[in-house]
């Protein structure tokens, strides 16, 4: 079949196995430029591995660092003409990748909150041995509870107050305003029972009572702040207080850890492309933003350049450099002060008229296209392409 791209909101509802072969390539290819972390993990267990950060954090680990890993996600295979969705493709592709490079890769299609997860995960890691690190990277919009078997789904709204600001139509290019009323709380709840830490906390218990934490055991996982014209809806708001019971995981995962010599990290992370971040308003039309900026200055980058540079950093020799609350700073290029001066400056000029002037809209949908395999050099995409592609083994 010929696949298009099909943009529905701020989802693309159809993906490219070529493209998104080609997109991990890409990766691969940039992580193989840098040297190779000779301090790094050797078995590595990502939490929501097969897109954005996560997918990120695989390709690292394994093509930075030589390590064995295991990805655990829950992504819709391809059936009867249907495309999978992206993460399927991008995991199919890196184990090709990995295993090409005589790498050990295994994966699990497995809902990653569920009891079931944490079971199958441990069979599989007791054939590789302890992990040097657990890279803990779900973005998902709801969570079944184990035990209870209630369903708890995350809001994306502010706390206290209604939000109005200004945002960007992606299918239309139309920039305009949006106005969101506050979340009880209930959906606050909800919110930190699904994007907050104890699922952390559980996968860091099951393994360390498998005996599958090595010593000097690390674990990272991903947060956002971002600049104060977004806080309203990310950090001030349900994803924010989420984001604070993340870092109370941290915490306290980081004081088991350390019985073992080891640690747990919250890596701040900047704005990139993501399913995720498409998602939240306002934040697309700042990103669109931000790339204009940081691409005229040299410190563009996205989930693959973040991600090695938080390796490096996390893998250098000596102290892990760390602020004031305990966590990696990745977002330092982009919350410069002079960066940030000049999106104060540019914001509040932004129109539909104006937008591919004061902005890099264009690569902003240019990224997000690719995030399901669409615009990626080399790619024929007038091409009939089977969508049923399969991992070497059942996952």
């Amino acid at each position: 079949m010929i696949i298009k791209p099909k943009v529905r909101g701020f989802v693309c509802v159809t993906t490219h196995p070529t493209g998104c072969t080609a997109n991990v390539r890409e990766q691969v290819e940039f992580v193989r430029s840098k040297p190779t972390l000779a301090g790094g993990p050797k078995r590595v267990l990502v939490v929501g591995a097969s897109t954005g950060y996560g997918l990120g954090s695989r390709i690292n680990a394994a093509f930075g660092c030589g390590a064995a890993t295991v990805g655990v996600f829950l992504e819709r295979p391809p059936a009867d003409n249907r495309p999978a969705t992206a993460g399927w493709y991008n995991s199919v592709a890196f184990e090709s990748e990995a295993r090409a490079a005589g790498l050990v890769a295994r994966s699990l299609n497995v809902d990653a909150y569920s009891d079931e997860a944490k079971a199958r995960t441990i069979e599989m890691l007791r054939g590789i041995g302890p992990i040097d690190l657990l890279v803990y990277s779900l973005a998902s919009p709801k969570r079944t509870l184990p035990g209870t078997g209630e369903t708890s789904k995350s809001t994306l709204k502010p706390i206290g107050a209604t939000y109005h600001g200004k945002t960007v139509d992606t299918d239309r290019a139309v920039v305009g305003d949006v106005t969101i009323e506050p979340a009880n709380e209930e959906e606050i709840r909800e919110t930190i029972q699904v994007m907050g830490g104890e699922d952390w906390e559980m996968w860091v218990d099951v393994l360390d009572g498998a005996g599958l934490l090595a010593d000097g055991c690390r674990s990272v996982a991903y947060t956002y702040i971002g600049p104060r014209l977004t806080w309203p809806i990310y950090r001030d708001g349900t994803i924010g207080r989420a984001k604070e019971d993340l870092e109370r995981a941290g915490k306290a995962i980081d004081a088991r850890l350390a019985a073992k010599g080891g640690h747990a990290f919250v890596s701040v992370m900047k704005a990139v492309v993501t399913q995720a971040s498409s998602a939240i308003p306002v934040v697309p039309l700042y990103i669109s933003l931000l790339f204009k900026i940081m691409k005229e200055n040299g410190t563009h980058e996205g989930c693959i350049e973040q991600t090695q540079r938080m390796f490096a950093r996390l893998y250098a020799a000596g102290d892990t450099p760390v602020d004031q609350k305990g966590r990696l700073r990745l977002d330092d290029w982009e919350m410069r002060e002079d960066v940030q001066a000049e999106v104060d400056r540019v914001w509040p000029s932004i129109t539909t008229g104006n937008l591919n002037t004061l902005t890099d809209f264009d690569g902003y949908r240019a990224e997000f296209l690719k995030l399901f395999g669409f615009g990626l050099a080399g790619v024929d995409y007038d091409a009939d392409v089977d969508p049923v592609v399969a991992f070497e083994e059942a996952v």
